[in-house]
């Protein structure tokens, strides 16, 4: 049977104050080929390709199970080549992405017929919140939200062209669990208004290209002060100032650091670079942009 090919792009979440709201896709991308198939033969290459499962473990045909379950169908075996360039375990929504490709995948597979919001959807119930799901879907800069009733509700933003981005991934993990581990439980009232404008005002800055109001808006207490301990060097790069420099956040969970930037200034993207060696770690700049579209399917 024809092969057919599955394009996801890797995702940045929380942007600094929108933690589990806000997220952005990135350039970078995890591409599958796949094929109904007699038995389940998986093959991986590229960026960390020994951590990915080849067998009924693997997270992207866990998933697609998952969805078959959901409606009631029955899953074919799958011949899937994976190609990933995303790095795994650095806050680039890895995970995000391979459960998005195995929602498509079963889509696909089961004749299903789902537009993008109702993959956005089922993706988001699965990962438990729809930030980093909703950039691999919808592709640039979405604002999300989990609806009373259980349903995701997305808006996307394009991010204005004067505007750019980098990625600083270091040379160490930082699996979400533990990142997780450590928020607490509850926040004050001072520290949910505190976000609760920053939010706001990074959502208009973004839509309306101001460059004045960064990088206020990207101040959070929600949960970077918390993972700092487990990122050496943080607090220094959330510090940072520039000319050119909108502002530096950590990448969802982390390690990795998002660098907002102005168009010509890109040398600014190497001072978190300059951080994490102060700090005895190796780093390397992904110099990605931010996807303009979310995940493509293609027949061959």
């Amino acid at each position: 049977m024809n092969w057919t090919t599955l394009k996801v792009p890797a995702s940045s979440a929380n942007l600094g104050p929108g933690f589990d709201a806000l997220g952005l896709a990135l350039g970078i991308y995890l591409e599958c080929r796949f094929r109904p198939s007699t038995e389940l033969i998986l093959r991986a290459s590229g960026r960390d390709a020994a951590s990915i499962p080849l067998d009924a473990t693997n997270l992207i045909w866990q998933t697609a199970q998952t969805v078959a379950a959901d409606v009631g169908g029955v899953l074919p075996s799958v011949e899937l080549e994976i190609r990933n360039d995303i790095p795994i375990g650095k806050g680039l929504g890895s995970s995000a992405a391979a459960l998005t490709a195995g929602v498509v995948i079963a889509d696909q597979l089961l004749g299903l017929n789902w537009k993008p919001l109702r993959v956005l959807n089922e993706a988001a119930r699965i990962e438990g919140h729809p930030d980093n799901v909703a950039a691999c879907v919808l592709g640039s800069i979405v604002a999300s939200a989990i609806d009373s009733g259980g349903s995701a509700r997305a808006v996307r933003l394009e991010i204005p062209a004067k505007f750019g981005v980098a990625v600083v991934v270091p040379d160490f993990d930082l699996p979400t669990t533990k990142a997780r581990s450590v928020l607490p439980q509850c926040y004050s009232r001072e520290d949910a208004v505190f976000n609760v404008q920053r939010a706001a005002l990074l959502v208009a800055a973004i839509a309306a290209g101001s460059a004045s109001a960064f990088p206020t808006a990207l101040e959070d207490r929600f949960h970077q002060s918390y993972r700092a301990p487990l990122v050496p060097g943080l607090e220094e790069i959330l510090k940072l100032r520039a000319p050119g420099l909108l502002g530096c956040v950590l990448s969802g969970a982390g390690p990795s650091i998002l660098v907002f930037y102005e168009r010509g200034c890109e040398q600014v993207c190497d001072l978190p670079r300059q951080v994490f060696a102060l700090h005895g770690h190796a780093s390397e700049i992904y110099w990605t942009e931010v996807a303009a579209h979310g995940y493509e399917l293609a027949l061959q």
